[in-house]
């Protein structure tokens, strides 16, 4: 016990060579020692636990090295090696300045510098924590650290640069420290278990790796804290049981029974996760990630961005071919919303659990959309009126009261118009003759966003017409404006059945105008009302050109003010007062009693 070194400082790095995941650092730092191009400020930043100390103190001890090797690695034999591994270097001097961070303890900095080195180089000054000085300390060291003696060399480091005066990183180099990748930290882990002679399973070391989000001390923490929890024996188990990470069969087993629309078997399974401690926003971030991981296995190109074993990773190979991508990004987006809801729900367990049976549906609401339906889902139209517009005769008629046509023969047949979901109303009961055409409608749910909070992401049913109900325009008959206003109140009205109020009103208060070129004129008082007029023009055009039978027929939305506009606008608040006097005159009497002004 009083021998025993954690392996985070018994396999510290002492060599550029054994420095794990940072070699475009550490060759950049040889090359600067090989060439003598060394700075005299170094700065190296970026997240914990992932080798800055541990550079400096390997730069600090190389460039100072008596004899160093061929490669320009420091020698660890020489009087100045052993100097620093005992800690007993006077040339190296480290400095905290998490708890040494005022104006004095850097002026005594500043003072030390002033004396050259009995033996060595170089003097070499560590600060770590640098972001923890103060202001005023910064600014006395600004001095010192821009124009150093040439036997001075400063190393800061920090994990937090953005905290750092911008005067001190202009005179520093600054080296960038990446996050260690998972296989790095794996691998030095097994070599740490070889060397101890602990058993490991590699599946367990590659969950230690995830788990130290590419810090390799917290790794080399976990790793000696799983070794005393399984006695020397690392498994996979152990690990996952120690980290209270949740075990990847879990996410596979819901996997498969969210493809097998299994909505029993999932909660079933979330319930058992729920019996293990585990969050349940953990667990739909997981689910998340597990998804992600399936993506990325879909592709050979992009596989290398798994980050787990190879037994691990042959499984996801195999779960891959059964998940389609579509349902990997709809639970995906199911997921990610389920997750921001999640926090600010009161039952937190029923935003997974609904999740859940909305993935299970996800397959379902994909063959909906693309027309997959079952048998049952297919239903036939009504029959009705087959007309033959050439020899005005019709067979197998079921209107007892179809339209009068118009004195300029224009056919009056109507193409089929779908029921909107406001209405909810069969469109045959809107239009007056439909044409047969022998292929029956598909009444099919429509598809809502699948990760809304609804209970259910399959809503409300929408007739699809077939494309050729719709009876094509051949010719350019003339029509009068009488007939255009005939026809145009009568698709004003099918809105109004529709619960289209916006379009109902335009239609009923901007009455058209018929251009000789046949084109329509509808005058709006508003972008607004434009924008209406032409989310609506496609259903429009295809109802007047049918009508009418004319297929040069436009519709063009002129911005201005008819007469009636002009009338009904009331611009100022003096307008608006004297509209309403004109209505009502004891208005003045009442302004006159208590002294009121209009508020402009």
């Amino acid at each position: 016990m009083e021998n025993f070194i954690v392996s985070a400082r018994k396999y510290r790095p002492d060599k550029f060579n054994s420095v794990v995941g940072q070699a475009h650092i550490t060759n950049t730092l040889k090359n600067a020692i090989k060439t003598g191009q060394l700075a005299q400020a170094f700065l190296f930043c970026g997240p914990r636990g992932v080798g800055k100390t541990t550079c400096a103190r390997v730069l600090a001890k190389t460039i100072n090295c008596q004899s160093p090797t061929a490669d320009y690695e420091a020698c660890g034999e020489c009087e100045s090696c052993l100097s620093f591994k005992h800690g007993s270097s006077m040339n190296i001097h480290e400095l905290d300045a998490a708890s040494n961070n005022s104006v004095e303890d850097i002026r005594s900095l500043v003072e030390q510098v002033r004396y050259a080195p009995q033996a060595g180089k170089y003097k070499i000054y560590i600060i770590d924590e640098v972001h923890m000085l103060s202001t005023s300390a910064f600014n006395a060291f600004l001095k010192t650290l821009e124009e150093p003696p040439s036997y001075a060399i400063f190393i800061l480091a920090t994990t937090e640069k953005h905290k750092i005066l911008p005067t001190i990183l202009s005179r520093c180099q600054i080296f960038d420290f990446n996050r260690i990748k998972v296989e790095d930290i794996a691998h030095h882990l097994e070599y740490i278990a070889k060397t101890e002679n602990i058993s490991y399973e590699p599946d367990a070391l590659h969950i230690i790796a995830q788990k130290a989000d590419g810090a390799l001390r917290d790794a080399c923490s976990m790793f000696d804290q799983i070794t005393s929890f399984s006695q020397g024996n690392i498994t996979y188990k152990a690990a996952i049981d120690n980290l209270n990470i949740l075990d990847y069969d879990y996410y596979f087993r819901v996997t498969d029974a969210l493809l097998a629309e299994d909505i029993t078997k999932s909660l079933l399974i979330f319930d058992e996760i729920l019996d293990k401690g585990f969050d349940g926003n953990n667990f739909i971030n997981g689910l998340c990630n597990h998804f992600r991981d399936l993506l990325v296995c879909k592709d050979s190109a992009t596989i290398k961005l798994l980050e787990v074993s190879e037994g691990i990773k042959q499984k996801y190979l195999e779960q891959s071919q059964k998940a389609p991508v579509s349902f990997l990004l709809s639970g995906l987006n199911i997921g990610n919303q389920a997750d921001l809801n999640y926090k600010g729900s009161k039952n937190q367990r029923l935003q997974v659990e609904l999740a859940l049976m909305k993935m299970c549906h996800i397959r379902a609401a994909l063959n909906l959309s693309n027309g997959q339906l079952p048998q049952a889902e297919v239903k036939k139209k009504p029959d009705t009126v087959t007309t033959n517009i050439d020899t005005q005769s019709s067979s197998t008629v079921s209107n007892p009261n179809p339209a009068p046509k118009a004195d300029n023969k224009v056919n009056d047949q109507a193409p089929i118009v779908a029921a909107s979901k406001e209405s909810k109303q069969p469109a045959a009961s809107v239009a007056k003759t439909p044409i047969s055409t022998g292929i029956p409608s598909l009444k099919i749910p429509s598809i809502k966003n699948l990760s809304s909070n609804t209970p259910s992401s399959i809503e409300e049913e929408v007739v699809i017409p077939s494309p050729t109900e719709y009876q094509e325009v051949k010719g350019n008959q003339p029509f009068t404006q009488e007939q255009l206003l005939r026809y145009w109140n009568e698709y004003a009205e099918q809105a109004q059945n529709e619960s289209k109020i916006g379009l109902h009103t335009i239609m009923t208060v901007n009455k058209p105008k018929l251009r000789p070129d046949y084109s329509i004129e509808v005058t709006v008082i508003d972008k607004y009302q434009t924008d209406i007029i032409q989310s609506e023009q496609v259903h429009m055009l295809r109802f007047l050109k049918n009508k009418l039978q004319n297929s040069g027929i436009k519709i063009d939305a002129v911005i201005g003010q008819g007469e009636e506009q002009v009338k009904k606008t009331l611009y100022t608040s003096t307008d608006k007062f004297k509209y309403l006097a004109d209505k009502n005159p004891n208005l003045l009497e009442l302004r006159r009693r208590l002294d009121l002004e209009i508020d402009f």
